[in-house]
């Protein structure tokens, strides 16, 4: 299981955390996906997609977080320009996903 958790450091009051969470799948951030490669020997495919494509500016999810403000905070221009590469980032890592929905599946 690979997880994105939330933690104290990462500058919110914990309490939001679930929110937190939901910003991260739901900007694309972190996206929501199953592997099982026992699927493909029943000939399915073992990769599953649950994400749907992003519909939260990663902006709302990053500026939440005391380590993404902090660099917003000493160089703007940086922020912005890492900003713009996140989302072309995940623009082209859900496409990718997205193509492997699609594929037929292989033996394990």
């Amino acid at each position: 299981v690979i997880a994105y958790s939330h933690c104290i450091a990462h500058g919110y009051d914990l309490e939001h955390g679930l929110e937190q969470q939901k910003l991260a799948a739901d900007s694309g951030y972190w996206p929501l996906y199953r592997f099982d490669p026992r699927r493909a020997a029943v000939g399915e495919n073992p990769f599953q997609l649950d994400s749907a494509p992003p519909k939260v500016d990663l902006g709302k999810f990053v500026r939440n977080e005391a380590r993404f403000r902090l660099v917003e905070q000493q160089d703007p221009e940086r922020f912005k320009a890492l900003l713009e590469q996140g989302k072309a980032d995940i623009q082209k890592h859900f496409a990718v996903y997205t193509s492997w929905t699609s594929r037929p599946p292989t033996s394990a």
